[in-house]
């Protein structure tokens, strides 16, 4: 791990979202730095993943305040990676409670410890909303567009405030699109670079930044220990952005394929996404298309990765390409792409 956790070894640490596919990488990073990690997950989550390793289990809510409770007894430092599933049955309190409940829960334990030294939280990139003058920096105008987004963002600010006025030590990491192998993110779009004709919606460029999970989660780990993150915001993304075109050409020329555009008009995808929502949204069905999935193809989102070269001194190890290939071979090896 070239020492990117400064974390001592046998430090008692907290993650959240243990179970997903961040979350996943990071304990496993902590655990092999030497780390006491505890966990909160769901009792539906798949353990699997990390049974290998020794981790402490607490087994609830990330915003039920009785597992906070034990979960955080003696941590002195906390991951929070929870993220709320986006879905049609999910309402904007499920959101608040993952988002801002779960945050505002952990952020109140953790002053209890006198030896508290740091709570890492992750945001996201989505608090910016679209990219009108990019590249956007972590100080960008607050434009989020959906619930999600809003959540993330009122548990970003919160926390700001309680930490400010109760000295809490804490750095929020703002993702761009975590992908890399072990994530289904952005099979839907490989799978659609190898069709006969790739289809995009709208006259924009569709910028799309990344950041791969490798870099997110050293970012994370240096920020936690840095003094200079201390109260900071971070940006985590690769060098620069890529359009999601290229995205699909540099998949299609791996699998020996020849890449054909073709661009329709996104007005009637946008007036089909309200219908289809407005239907199934009701009856708990998940719609089969979505106005946030079509807004993706009007949005740009190119952003500054200075601050943490600057502050932190680290500088994204995956390029796009390299990233994108890798995380290609790797569903081909699933067997979920086929030349």
């Amino acid at each position: 791990m070239d020492n990117i956790c400064q974390i001592p070894p046998g430090t008692p640490v907290l993650v959240t979202g243990a179970t997903g596919f961040t979350g996943i990488v990071l304990t496993r990073k902590l655990v092999e730095a030497g780390a006491k990690v505890s966990a909160v997950a769901r009792s539906s989550s798949n353990l699997d993943p990390l049974k290998d390793l020794d981790v402490s289990w607490f087994m609830g809510e990330v915003f039920d305040e009785r597992i906070i409770a034990q979960a955080m007894a003696g941590q002195e430092y906390v991951f929070h990676v929870a993220a709320a599933f986006r879905q049609a049955r999910s309402s904007y309190q499920d959101y608040w409670n993952v988002h801002v409940g779960s945050t505002q829960v952990l952020a109140r334990e953790a002053l209890k410890n006198p030896h508290f030294k740091r709570f890492v939280h992750f945001s996201t990139i989505g608090v910016h909303g679209h990219i009108a003058e990019p590249p956007a920096t972590e100080d960008a105008p607050f434009d989020p567009d959906d619930e999600y987004q809003q959540t993330k963002l009122e548990a970003e600010l919160w926390l700001r405030a309680h930490a400010a006025e109760h000295k809490l030590p804490y750095t929020v990491i703002r993702p761009a699109a975590i992908y890399g192998p072990g994530d289904r993110r952005l099979l839907k779009l490989f799978r659609m670079a190898l069709k006969p004709v790739f289809l995009l919606l709208g006259k924009g460029k569709c910028m799309y930044h990344l950041v791969h999970v490798d870099d997110l989660t050293n970012v994370s780990l240096v920020s936690a220990t840095h003094p200079d993150a201390l109260g900071q915001a971070f940006i985590a993304g690769a060098e620069e952005p890529i359009a999601v075109a290229d995205i699909a050409r540099i998949v299609a020329e791996h699998f020996g394929r020849k890449l054909r555009v073709v661009r329709l008009p996104i007005s009637p995808f946008f007036l089909a996404a309200d219908i289809c929502e407005r239907i199934c949204r009701p009856l708990g069905i998940e719609p089969p298309l979505y106005r946030r999935r079509v807004a993706f193809y009007s949005k740009d989102r190119h952003f500054d990765v200075t601050k943490i070269k600057t502050m932190l001194g680290y500088a994204p190890r995956h390029a796009n390409k390299d990233g994108i290939l890798e995380t290609a071979r790797w569903y081909a090896e699933q067997g979920w792409l086929k030349a």
